[in-house]
């Protein structure tokens, strides 16, 4: 943060401030901007603040795609065309809902925190991935991030590498299918039998497991990872093999309450390149806490459904860190909606209310094609209303048997031969 941009943002108190760049906050600004061109916007971010579509990123290492192909506009050229102050590389330290203010952290530029007041405050903060005690981070991936994302780019351009994804949700099956489509050899290792098991029933993850074993993909189902550690010269038990000096020794061990067979299955050792953690996302409690609204770790920021306004007075939420009534929001597709409403409420503009639906879900790979609606989950009433080798269609039915969710699977046609 420059000393420049530090005395623009104090100079326009009481604006609409922003805290957050990802998708969800450029999207609240592209919405206040569509009805007014005046009103002033900081936006405070812990990055650049570039543009880019973060669902990209478990499809671009197959399309040798780096970082930097990924970004559609620098965070000091899309604050330019926005005229909004950006403060990149800023972090946010505490929120007073009473006094409307916000504090940053200090600087290098500025020895002493900032603290400036804000008319509107919408937290865009977004959610970030969870790290079980198993998975330390100094030796673990994610891929919910373009920088951590471009890092990680780097290290797989050098060659055909044996990556570990712990985690096989909707994050962690796409991921597998990309690395294995840029010549690199997946195991895919998850608590549950099989794929999605945390969203849809057995007899739909079981056509997913088994599109996913059929391209090469090595699925460990029904184990937990146990440690993580570097192979080096103590304490391994191959450290004398210097073939794999340096590499990742991840230890895993079946789960018995949740596995078939699991007298059958028994604790074993994996030597790989690189371990990617799909274990879910969670919201920081920081500035949820300092602000005292609503909140809830797993699910995150409590918002009222029709305005997105949080409990505490002037201040929104929107995107992965929101919660209404008890769901994580955590779709791409309601954003421009969210944004929308949220951009009326700040600017006093009537407007309908937002009103949540939840997106069709797609499953990003070419093996199986997999569809869903409504709120899945695993648990439940699930009636088959259509199957045969190519397609599944099945229906979740409520407590009223009225349809709560869908889910189609179907089979990609085999390639012709030539």
């Amino acid at each position: 943060m420059s000393v420049e941009n530090l005395a623009a943002t104090q100079n326009n108190a009481n604006g609409i401030v922003i805290i957050g760049a990802g998708l969800a906050g450029w999207h609240v600004i592209d919405a206040i901007r569509a009805k007014d061109k005046d009103v002033p916007i900081t936006l405070i971010t812990t990055d650049s603040g570039d543009r880019y579509h973060k669902p990209m990123l478990t499809m671009a290492i197959s399309q040798n795609k780096r970082a930097s192909d990924l970004v559609r506009a620098t965070g000091v050229d899309a604050a330019a065309a926005a005229q909004v102050t950006l403060l990149a590389n800023t972090h946010v330290v505490d929120i007073d809902p009473a006094a409307q203010t916000v504090q940053l952290a200090a600087t290098e530029q500025v020895d002493t925190p900032a603290v400036f007041t804000y008319d509107k405050l919408v937290l865009a903060v977004g959610a970030h991935p969870i790290f079980p005690k198993s998975l330390p981070e100094d030796l673990v991936w994610h891929v919910n991030h373009i920088e951590r994302f471009g890092q990680l780019q780097e290290k797989l351009a050098t060659g055909s590498q044996h990556v570990a994804i712990v985690g096989a949700g909707m994050v962690g099956t796409e991921i597998a299918e990309d690395l294995l489509k840029a010549g690199h050899q997946v195991t895919l290792i998850d608590l549950n039998d099989a794929p999605l098991s945390q969203m849809l029933p057995p007899k739909a993850t079981a056509r997913i497991a088994q599109a996913v074993k059929s391209q090469g993909i090595n699925f460990l189902g029904g184990y937990q990872v146990s440690s993580v550690s570097r192979i080096n010269n103590s304490g391994s038990d191959n450290d004398n093999d210097d073939e794999i000096k340096g590499k990742l020794q991840v230890r895993y061990e079946p789960v018995p309450s949740t596995t078939e067979n699991a007298d059958a299955k028994q604790p074993a050792t994996l030597i790989v390149d690189h371990v990617i953690a799909s274990t879910g996302l969670t919201v920081d409690d920081t500035l949820p806490t300092a602000a005292g609204i609503d909140y809830n770790r797993r699910t995150g920021i409590v918002v009222d459904a029709p305005t997105l306004r949080t409990t505490a007075d002037n201040i929104y939420a929107i995107g992965d860190c929101m919660s209404i009534n008890g769901v994580a929001c955590r779709y791409v597709a309601p954003l421009r909606a969210q944004a929308a409403t949220i951009a009326d409420d700040i600017l006093g503009l009537e407007h309908g209310g937002y009103d949540h639906k939840p997106p069709m879900i797609r499953l990003k790979n070419k093996a199986i094609s997999v569809m869903a609606t409504g709120t899945p989950q695993a648990q439940g009433n699930w009636q088959v209303t259509s199957e045969n080798d190519d397609e599944l269609i099945m229906e979740l039915l409520d407590d009223n048997n009225d349809i709560s969710a869908t889910v189609t699977i179907k089979m990609p046609p085999t390639p012709k031969a030539p």
